[in-house]
């Protein structure tokens, strides 16, 4: 630092100052070197003397070595080889030790292959869960593990899909079983049912034997025998029918089932397996469009359902989870409405008694079945209702045409008895006493005809076919009681009535046959407390019951009654009418023939002959039907009087009517049917003879003199009447010039008929102003 403050020139300086003190440490060096050059020269001679003896040392240490590695050689070779050996034998205990984890694994892969090639698929894996979690991971760094590893997801699919497969298989024989399954469900419960039946029986005998004891011992060792057949053949037929166990391999489910928990998709398993069971139900519920027409057709349908109930409460009860009671009653429940619906409808469509009963059979025993297996059926026993209202139309529809060809079959007269077992024969079918009768000898006649006892059987069979129905629909003594007098009430008020009514209208019924069936209506109306006596004694229910139905024969007999008399009425007023069509009266005669008319005579003759045969009819019966006929042809010969398309009446004319009249009057009089008071049944025919005895006597200035008045003499002549037919006989009278033996008079006759007409018509005016 020094050098460099100095002035210019200084940096000369400091090298010449540099250059002496080199020189100076040079001078040092070489007086040191000077003082130790004698060690050094010391020290190179003795290097030279020991040069020689180390080239001796080499030689020998050469010479030893030599030796040593001859001898050597053989040591070498021998450690070499024992080297070796300790080599191989570390190897080989490396390879037992690997070999001692690999071969448990390859036994178990091997193990594996071996269940998978006999199918048993759940032990398979649990085999490969084992491998997976106990014997791979200690072999994982081989290469043939970790193609096990890649392996194993592909057997557990391929378990899976052959799982699968089985349980398809499972599904498809079930459904293909299911008929067969359920029919022998239903046998087992109809068995069960069957003998439970008789073991009552027997209990009932047991518990009477008390009060009867020797009527007992004989009834029990009898119910006895019949329990020991029934037990004998409820063994045999044990014997015989198959349990759904033997019918189908349920070991697919289970296995698939197993196998689908381990794999941890149990509930993919169960998804599916409900879903497909679904399917099948809706299928199984399907019924084949034909099946109302024949009771196999049923048959084939209900066991189909219990099968596959039966199924499902198999597996209910031997698997955990697969189906749970929610899931069995919900499926019931959706079954239950369609099988409702089916058999509605169904139903519906059958017209044979004969296949309603059956059916009916067939659903409480099915009923039954799925009872004992605990699912609800009181939907199907309210349905059985309904079902025998179906029933009890199809009886009286059957009923309907059996009372028909009885009717037609029919004479419509007494009965003939020729002796006394004919007589037993006759009342043993009909509740028939008439104390008069049974005094009479033999032969003789019942007032009923063959219908009537024929009509009161097929009443008793009617109803030996309703109760038939009733039966096993688990109700009381005295709803089957009422359930029975309904449908007889419904026999004897629809189908019966109906048949009666329609009797009574058809044409070739004459009045003969109309009188017969009145008769028997009577008769049959008397036997209806005898067909409540029949129906308390099959239902053991007292009549003096409170909720008892009565019968409602009384009126339906007395419909057809009434409906027959009406038409004994109306077909008299036919056969009046008929006569009264073939009358030809000649109405401009100068006078009458002098007796009456041909056509009156015969209908007089006839209604003579036929109030004879109205003997046997109630008394106010053939009063009104001879009152009816009387005021009939009154009425008709009036009308023919007043008929607008008759112009002109001459006086002989209403002399010949007159004498047609009289006729009526007498056979009035004559008391064609006896009861009437008086000269009632005359009065039929005032309203003619007041108006012909006007016409005849000419007796104008009374009639309009006490016109209006009670006590007149031609009361029940009406002024219109009197006018239309005094009209009638004006116009007859300027044609016919009927006055003709009075001319002098003609014209005051004339005068006065006009007189008569004009007053007529004020009167007639008068009256309908005051309408």
């Amino acid at each position: 630092r020094s050098v460099y403050d100095d002035q210019p020139n200084a940096h000369q300086r400091f090298m010449e100052k540099l250059d002496a003190c080199i020189r100076n440490h040079d001078r040092e060096i070489e007086k040191m070197c000077n003082f130790h050059h004698q060690g050094f020269v010391d020290a190179i001679t003795e290097l030279l003397k020991v040069r020689a003896g180390a080239e001796k040392l080499k030689v020998q240490v050469t010479d030893t070595n030599r030796r040593l590695q001859d001898a050597g050689k053989e040591v070498i070779a021998q450690t070499e080889e024992i080297i070796r050996c300790r080599i191989q034998q570390q190897n080989i205990t490396t390879v037992v030790e690997k070999l001692q984890l690999c071969l448990p694994v390859l036994e178990m892969y091997s193990k594996l292959k071996e269940q998978m090639k006999v199918k048993r698929y759940y032990s398979a894996l649990k085999t490969m869960e084992q491998l997976e979690n106990l014997y791979l991971p200690r072999v994982s760094q081989y290469r043939f593990c970790q193609v096990m590893i890649e392996n194993l997801p592909k057997l557990r699919e391929e378990i899976k899909e052959i799982s699968m497969s089985d349980l398809k298989d499972f599904l498809e024989s079930i459904r293909k079983h299911s008929d067969r399954i359920g029919e022998t469900a239903m046998k087992q419960a109809q068995q069960q049912k069957t003998f439970s039946t008789t073991l009552q029986k027997q209990n009932n005998v047991n518990y009477s034997r008390n009060v009867h004891l020797g009527r007992s011992r004989i009834l029990e060792s009898k119910n006895e025998m019949t329990l020991k057949r029934t037990l004998e053949e409820d063994d045999e037929h044990d014997e015989e029918v198959l349990t759904a166990q033997d019918l189908v391999d349920f070991s697919p489910v289970y296995r698939c089932l197993h196998i689908y928990s381990v794999l941890g998709d149990g509930e993919i398993f169960e998804n599916y397996y409900r879903k497909q069971r679904r399917k099948q139900a809706r299928l199984v519920l399907q019924p084949q469009s034909s099946m109302h027409e024949t009771v196999e057709g049923y048959r084939r349908y209900f066991s189909q359902i219990v099968g596959f109930f039966v199924v499902e409460d198999h597996i209910l009860h031997v698997t955990q989870g697969l189906v749970t009671r929610t899931y069995t009653d919900e499926l019931w429940n959706m079954a239950l409405s369609k099988i409702i619906a089916v058999l509605r409808t169904h139903s519906s469509y059958c017209s044979d008694p004969d296949l309603v009963l059956e059916l009916k059979n067939l659903i409480v025993v099915f009923a039954d079945t799925l009872q004992g297996y605990g699912f609800p059926v009181n939907r199907l026993f309210d349905l059985l209702f309904e079902i025998r209202d179906q029933y009890n139309e199809t009886l009286l529809k059957k009923w309907s045409g059996l009372f028909r060809d009885i009717f037609e079959a029919d004479n419509y007269s007494p009965i003939p008895v020729a002796n006394e077992e004919e007589y037993k024969i006759i009342i043993s079918k009909f509740p028939f006493q008439d104390p008069e009768l049974d005094k009479q000898s033999f032969p003789k006649k019942l007032p009923m005809s063959q219908s009537v006892p024929q009509i009161y059987i097929q009443v008793k069979e009617f109803i030996y076919a309703s109760l038939k129905f009733s039966e096993s629909l688990h109700r009381s003594s005295t709803e089957i009681d009422d359930m029975l007098r309904k449908s007889t009430n419904l026999l004897l008020t629809r189908t019966l009535s109906s048949c009666l009514q329609n009797l009574i209208k058809k044409p070739h019924i004459g009045l003969t046959e109309l009188v017969q069936i009145i008769i028997n209506t009577t008769h049959l109306e008397q036997a209806c407390k005898y067909l409540e006596d029949f129906i308390s004694n099959i239902t053991n229910i007292s009549q003096v019951t409170v909720h008892t139905a009565r019968l409602y024969g009384l009126s339906t007999f007395k419909d057809a009654r009434h409906a027959a008399e009406g038409e004994i009425y109306t077909k008299l007023n036919q056969k009046i009418d008929e006569f009264i069509q073939i009358a030809d009266y000649d109405w401009t005669m100068s006078e009458s023939d002098g007796r009456a008319s041909g056509y009156l005579m015969d209908l007089i003759n006839f209604l003579r002959s036929t109030f004879q045969v109205f003997t046997h009819l109630p008394g106010k019966v053939a009063q009104t039907a001879c009152m009816s006929a009387c005021q009939h042809l009154s009425t008709s010969l009036m009308q023919m009087l007043l008929d607008s398309e008759l112009k002109q009446i001459s006086m002989g004319a209403i002399q010949q009517f007159n004498l047609d009249v009289i006729q009526c009057e007498l056979f009035a009089s004559s008391e064609p049917v006896p009861g009437f008071q008086g000269d009632t049944l005359q009065l039929a025919f005032i309203d003619l003879r007041q108006l012909l005895d006007l016409f005849m006597v000419w007796d104008w200035s009374t009639y309009l003199a006490d016109y209006g008045q009670a006590t007149s003499k031609y009361l029940r002549v009406n002024p219109s009447t009197a006018l239309t037919l005094l009209e009638k006989m004006k116009d007859s009278s300027k044609k016919n010039n009927i006055f003709a033996p009075f001319r002098k008079n003609d014209r005051d006759k004339q005068k006065l008929i006009e007189t008569v007409v004009k007053q007529l018509r004020s009167l007639v005016n008068g009256m309908s102003q005051h309408t």
